[in-house]
């Protein structure tokens, strides 16, 4: 059976930044923008080379038009390559001028300009395809160490030697990444969507195993006790008796069946606890694979929908930042118990009393027999549900 994800869990993905997709509005761009923005601290020799007032005024206007040209194709193409990327034949333009400009700048002001190629870098590494990226990474770093040299300032050259070629290919794992992460992405949607097809398709079967045998036997009676209403009275009543039992009973099949299908899972609840936890950023102590063997549905069930609500009041409400989990048999007066306790070291808890959900779930727990604790623990809100196990029925803990 699909779990939907949890709401809190949904509320945090939106607010992540979306990687490999375009900004959805405004905010979202700005914290793009923020990824791309420490990488312009190689510009500070550049512009402190400018404002130093060594060169005239012709030449350090130059200077200012070449270096916010070249920071404005950088920011334009690697920003755009986060969500809708250029074409190639724009790509490829802008990789030139960038490696022109920058060719230039070092050519015509010195060894301070030498850290533009560090942007080329970055750009091949992340505009170009993986194998034009391996050539023109090498390229690039060539080009730097003869701007260098022609400045007469190879220590500065040796410097960025090896920062260069890194950060090119750095980008280019990265980019490797971002693809991998949208292709994941895709694949978890794929595969949601395959899984409620089946289950749909499983609760057709299911539906049609029940109901066709149980139909078509009340068409047949149906057709007999129209026939024999005018003369056989009391055999049309039988045959109306009959369709009475047969369609109680395909009612019957079709809500054990559909109860089946909403029934929560334990161990679906355990998984879906620590997935919500984790986005919530508290720390998870949750059993991994419980033995419920034996167990009760009803009380199964009971006990899922107590840890349903108990991790979405730590999620939502209680501000904590560790919870625990723990599912445990204990022998009470009454017998043995399968319980489960839920524990946070947060402020939030039943301060102004039981809510709805509490209410809720303690009558829950009431009709499989079991019970319900809810209040201030050691350390936080602590929530525990007991429901009864048969004598002759044993469980593990799974923690």
């Amino acid at each position: 059976m699909t779990q939907a994800p949890w709401p809190d869990e949904e509320a945090r993905a939106e607010r992540l930044v979306r990687i490999g997709r375009p900004p959805r509005h405004r905010g979202e761009a700005v914290r793009k923008l923020v990824w791309v923005l420490p990488w312009l601290v190689f510009l500070a020799s550049p512009v402190d080379d400018l404002a130093s007032g060594r060169h005239p005024a012709g030449a350090t206007a130059t200077g200012w038009a070449g270096l916010v040209a070249f920071v404005g194709i950088y920011l334009a193409v690697v920003f755009r390559t986060m969500g809708r990327p250029f074409g190639g034949g724009i790509v490829v333009g802008a990789v030139a001028v960038q490696w022109i400009l920058a060719v230039a700048l070092a050519l015509g002001f010195g060894s301070s300009w030498l850290g533009l190629f560090v942007y080329v870098s970055v750009m091949c590494g992340v505009t170009f395809p993986l194998r034009a990226a391996y050539w023109t990474i090498p390229l690039t770093t060539a080009a730097m160490m003869l701007a260098g040299q022609h400045a007469h300032d190879l220590e500065e050259a040796w410097g960025l030697f090896l920062v260069v070629p890194l950060v090119g290919y750095a980008m280019t794992g990265i980019r490797q990444l971002v693809a991998t992460t949208v292709e994941l992405r895709k694949a978890r949607a794929t595969v949601a969507q395959l899984a409620a097809n089946e289950e749909r398709l499983r609760l057709a079967r299911d539906l049609h195993d029940l109901l066709g045998h149980s139909l078509s036997l009340i068409t047949l009676k149906s057709e007999l006790a129209g026939r024999m209403l005018p003369g056989h009275p009391d055999k049309a009543a039988r045959q109306v008796a009959d369709i009475e039992q047969v369609s109680r009973q395909a009612l019957v099949d079709v809500r054990e069946a559909v109860t089946g299908y909403r029934r929560p899972r334990l161990a679906a609840e355990l998984a879906g606890a620590q997935v919500a936890l984790t986005a919530a950023a508290v720390t998870a102590e949750v059993p991994a694979d419980p033995d419920l063997t034996g167990v009760p549905e009803d009380g199964e069930a009971a006990l899922a929908w107590a840890l349903r609500e108990a991790i979405t009041n730590v999620v939502r409400h209680s501000g904590a930042s560790a919870c625990t989990v723990e599912l445990l048999r204990r022998q009470t007066l009454d017998g043995p118990h399968l319980e489960l306790t839920v524990e946070d070291n947060g402020s939030g808890g039943s301060a102004q009393g039981p809510g709805n959900g509490l209410t809720g779930l303690a009558e829950r727990l009431q009709k499989a027999g079991g019970t319900l604790e809810a209040g201030r623990g050691r350390r936080g809100f602590r929530l525990v549900a007991r429901v009864p196990v048969p004598h002759d029925r044993a469980v593990g803990s799974g923690s």
